[in-house]
Order: C-alpha cells, then structure tokens, then sequence
C-alpha cells in the first residue's frame, strides 16, 4: 500500500518535515488546527480545522488511507496530542511525535516555573509591571483578571476581538525571532517581565536568550502531560521511522 502521511502542524519543525517528505516525493496531508488566521503555505496538500474528537479522527484515517501519523504539533496542543495517540491506537496506524526538546534554565536565567496557565495568572497578583505575554491569543482572556499590568503582546494575527486589558499593545510578528531584536522589544517596551510557555527549539528562544541577557525574570508555563509515545527531535529521525514502516524515502 502507497504511503500517506497524516502530519499535525503548527510548527517550523513541522514546516521543515513537509518539505523533506514532499522532497522524497511521498504523499500526505499537513493538517491546521485553524488557530492561526494564515498558516505557512506548505509543500504538500493542506487541511485546516478539526477531525470531531477522536472518533472523528479515526473516521479520517480509515476513510483517507492514511498509513502513518506524525504529530508536529505545539508542544501545548495537548488535546489534539491526547487524540492523536488514542485515534492511532484504535484504527492501528503507526504514530511518531516530533517534539521541541525543553527549554533548560541555566547560568544568568531567572525563571519562576509554574505548573499551567490559571497558576501563571495567579502570578501575577502583584502590583503593576509591564509584562510580555508571549502566550498567543487563546489564553488572553484568563490575564483579565490583573488588569493593573501593562501588556505588551506578540501575536501572529491581529486579534479578533477587543483586547480584555485596559493597558495593552500589540505587535504582529511572526518567527523566528533573534536574541538582538527581542533584547531591542523588551527594552523599547520597558518590559520587566516576561510570561512564556516552555515551548522549546529555537524559533521562539530569542525572548528567552534576550531576558536573561537583561536579567529579567521569566515566568515558565511548563508543558502540560502527555500520554506516553514515540517521540523524537529531528526531522531525519522522523525519516528514518518512516523507512523502518515501510516507506521508501530513497534516503
């Protein structure tokens, strides 16, 4: 049977595998969650929107043939991770994750890590600062409740609805970032904290880099749990599963 990827994207790493299983010319599809209003045009067809949970993934792969699933996904898209593995399981299609390795602290950080996104809101009952959220557009609502912070937010898209912050600026920009213009946004923008999920990799480090190098502190989201699966950190493993599954990369 002729080899059809499933690949779950959102990611550069995920950009960066279309590319190459484009390249060894075998077929599949880059699936979008839909939260980004322009996602990166992709080198395979594309899909955006959800499957109807895990039944309705399974009924996607059966009814599309698709032989091997690939989760490139955000390290935060839990729930589609969590559907993923269970959706896999039952229709006994073969599933890889390709993951960010985690963020470590090191020399010079200063990083107070929390368990989840209410525990980071809690953080900030504290008197005003200016703050970067560099959270993406979901999780604003939930910083409403400390409206006393100045806000500066880095968003792909402009958001759609009024912001929940009385003090608040945006900037649309997309990644990857360097150490030296975030160095130059935080300075501009007197930030004095940074808020971030511990999303990994180096297309969004740059904040991290740039905060330390300015000894500020970092309030660190980390990662929410996944059920157990085969994960690797690079595009050429993904390849090399792939071969081992009966896939003829040519490689």
């Amino acid at each position: 049977m002729p080899e059809n990827l499933l690949i779950f994207a959102g990611t550069t790493e995920a950009t960066a595998l279309a590319r190459a299983v484009a390249d060894a010319g075998i077929k599949g599809t880059v699936s979008f969650a839909g939260r980004v209003e322009r996602p990166l045009r992709q080198p395979l067809p594309q899909r955006v929107g959800g499957f109807g949970g895990v039944p309705g993934l399974v009924r996607y792969l059966v009814e599309a043939g698709i032989t091997h699933v690939i989760d490139a996904t955000h390290p935060f898209a839990a729930q589609m991770s969590h559907n993923a593995v269970a959706a896999c399981a039952e229709a006994r299609v073969p599933l890889i994750a390709l993951t960010r390795p985690e963020w470590q602290e090191g020399p010079g950080d200063r990083w107070q890590r929390v368990p989840d996104i209410a525990a980071a809101v809690a953080a900030l009952d504290r008197p005003r600062m200016s703050v970067m959220l560099a959270l993406g557009r979901m999780h604003l609502a939930a910083f409403s409740a400390h409206p006393q912070h100045r806000y500066l937010l880095r968003l792909v898209d402009l958001p759609r609805d009024p912001l929940p912050f009385p003090d608040a600026e945006v900037v649309v920009d997309r990644g990857p970032f360097s150490e030296a213009s975030d160095r130059a946004l935080l300075q501009r923008h007197g930030i004095e904290l940074v808020v971030s999920k511990n999303a990994g990799g180096t297309g969004a480090a740059a904040k991290i880099v740039a905060a330390r190098a300015l000894g500020l502190p970092v309030l660190m989201i980390n990662r929410p749990t996944l059920p157990a699966r085969h994960e690797v950190h690079d595009v050429a493993a993904v390849l090399q599963w792939l071969g081992h599954h009966g896939a003829d990369l040519g490689v």
